[in-house]
């Protein structure tokens, strides 16, 4: 990850204003930057670099010699920038794949460059010529982007909390930056900006995947092998090493076994490190060490107590800028996993199964939707929402600790292919869910049966030990800290932001008030299973998974 943070036509001393971007150091370890362009008054960018692809020459901001009115801050990776090369015969000046972004822009301009890039990104494209600043993000929000507009006034950061000292006229809110769009504004001669124009370049679902692979009209479990491996490969660009989170769940071990075939064909030398976590006697240790057997990874299991997890919950909350349920539950695991890769090993670069569970429809309650259509409409609320939850998530605690998070399931165009087939097909089948995935690799040797069958087990569950859940350990936790008046007037102590309705919530939410106050709107509502009685989002009570 890296961490970017943009101030422009600022009101007040732009030099004090800074020091915000040091919110988002731990982003980017290895290199920070502060910058002025000279033709915008009270205008900065600024950098913190995790460097992962050419560490001499892939500093930001980024500006070539070519187009010397150009100026670019991303964080993000884009994947196609060689083939965006060849196709284009565009004159590289460094090896860093963000170039591809300038040398598009310049070309195509805002619109058509970020339709064209394969890849994940949060970007800020300054045109001193044209005296235009430009904001994009990629459809699924995999990289995050905050923002605010006050009176000609831009702030820009990965984080909010990049953004939230900056002063802003009362009611200007920090809010997140839409997925798959791009904004674009006017700066007059004395740095203040206008907003120009805003649109989606690309929707979720509408890439054309026949442009990249050779598919087999009549073989839809091929197609799905070829794509998922595909997106695996394409984000094996680096030049830190590389790693995978393994739970021994479906997702994370298909995307682990694919990076070890790809690793083997294309002769990378390391053994592929993988790690697990779970509290003592979690179901999820236990599956992922069957599967790191299987594939000869350098497997690491991490084990966490109760009392560590309880102790993270602030720092978790504070790096989520959350205070949604789910989020934070799962939020623990991955936090503390994070800090193990970080502080214990040397890899930097993080492979993972998200999205899996929105895009193939993996939650368990997707058993008992309706009708394949609404499953379907289902699954694509889920992924326009990612960025709000499970993206924010897989975000958030890996780059507290200076890792880089590829995942392969949320590939535009493998996520388009599985989108486009039948949704009766895509819906659980024979009680499995995600068994049209399932049964692509059926046969296939990769995953032994019992971990290609293996249930559904959502990430907060399945760290958990099979005796106690950690959400239940939480919950335990709250009960002491929340009085019963206390709920009970929740809808009245909270006034923005999704209101709690049980003790856990209301502990979470105090939390983040205490370092986030008076912005709740950051949770607008509570993740939760839908067509079910469910008063908890745990998948552990429901009565399917029973």
């Amino acid at each position: 990850m890296c961490g970017i943070w943009a101030i422009f036509g600022a009101k007040q001393d732009v030099k004090q204003l800074c020091a915000n971007c040091t919110k988002v150091a731990h982003r980017g370890p290895d290199a920070w930057r502060i910058e002025s362009i000279p033709a915008f008054q009270n205008t900065c960018l600024g950098f913190q670099r995790l460097a992962v692809i050419d560490p001499t020459y892939g500093m930001q901001p980024l500006f070539l010699r070519t187009y010397p009115h150009l100026w670019l801050i991303y964080n993000g990776e884009i994947y196609n920038y060689l083939k965006l090369q060849r196709e284009f015969d565009y004159k590289y000046e460094t090896r860093v794949d963000g170039e591809a972004i300038l040398h598009c822009y310049a070309r195509f301009g805002a619109e058509k460059t970020a339709s064209m890039l394969d890849g994940v990104f949060a970007f800020v494209i300054v045109d001193t010529k044209e005296r235009k600043v430009h904001l994009g993000r990629d459809i699924f929000g995999v990289r995050p982007m905050f923002t605010f507009f006050d009176n000609g006034t831009l702030g820009v950061c990965s984080e909010a909390k990049g953004l939230l000292d900056v002063p802003r006229t009362d009611g200007v809110q920090v809010k997140p930056f839409k997925p798959g769009r791009i904004q674009s504004f006017d700066v007059d001669v004395e740095g203040m900006l206008t907003w120009s124009d805003s649109y989606q370049f690309l929707f979720i679902g509408d890439s054309d995947f026949n442009s990249v692979a050779s598919l087999a009209p009549d073989n839809v479990h091929s197609n799905i092998r070829l794509l998922l491996k595909d997106a695996v490969k394409k984000r094996m660009i680096a030049d830190r090493r590389i790693g995978c989170l393994l739970s021994g769940g479906l997702d994370s071990s298909l995307v682990c076994a694919l990076l070890v075939q790809c690793m083997k064909e294309q002769g990378i030398p390391y053994r592929l490190q993988t790690f697990s976590i779970g509290l003592d006697g979690s179901p999820d240790v236990e599956a992922a060490r069957v599967m790191a057997a299987h594939l000869d990874t350098e497997h690491h299991e991490i084990k966490f107590t109760p009392e560590e997890g309880i102790q993270a919950l602030r720092e978790v909350i504070y790096h989520l800028e959350s205070y949604d349920i789910t989020t934070i539950r799962a939020s623990v695991g991955m936090y503390l996993v994070s800090k193990y890769v970080k502080e214990k090993t040397d890899t930097t670069v993080i492979f993972s199964g998200e999205g899996s569970d929105e895009l193939c429809q993996g939650y368990i309650y997707f058993h008992k939707a309706p009708s394949p259509q609404e499953a379907d409409s289902e699954s694509r609320r889920l992924l326009e929402e990612l960025y709000l939850y499970d993206n924010l998530r897989a975000d958030r605690t890996t780059a507290a600790h200076g890792l880089e998070l590829r995942v392969p399931f949320l590939d535009k165009y493998f996520s388009s292919y599985y989108l486009s087939l039948p949704s009766e097909k895509r819906r659980p089948t024979n009680g499995v869910e995600k068994h049209l995935l399932r049964s692509a690799f059926s046969g296939t040797g990769l995953l032994p049966d019992r971990i290609l069958w293996r249930p559904k087990e959502g990430f907060s569950d399945g760290v958990s030990s099979k005796k106690k859940s950690w959400y239940s350990l939480i919950q335990e936790h709250a009960e002491d800290k929340i009085s019963d008046d206390s709920l009970a007037a929740a809808s009245t102590h909270f006034k923005t932001g999704a209101v709690p309705t049980s003790k856990e919530g209301y502990f979470f939410r105090l939390l983040f008030d205490e370092m986030f106050p008076q912005h709740g709107h950051f949770t607008p509502s509570y993740w939760f299973p839908m067509w079910t009685n469910a008063t908890d989002p745990s998948a552990r009570t429901l009565s399917h998974y029973k």
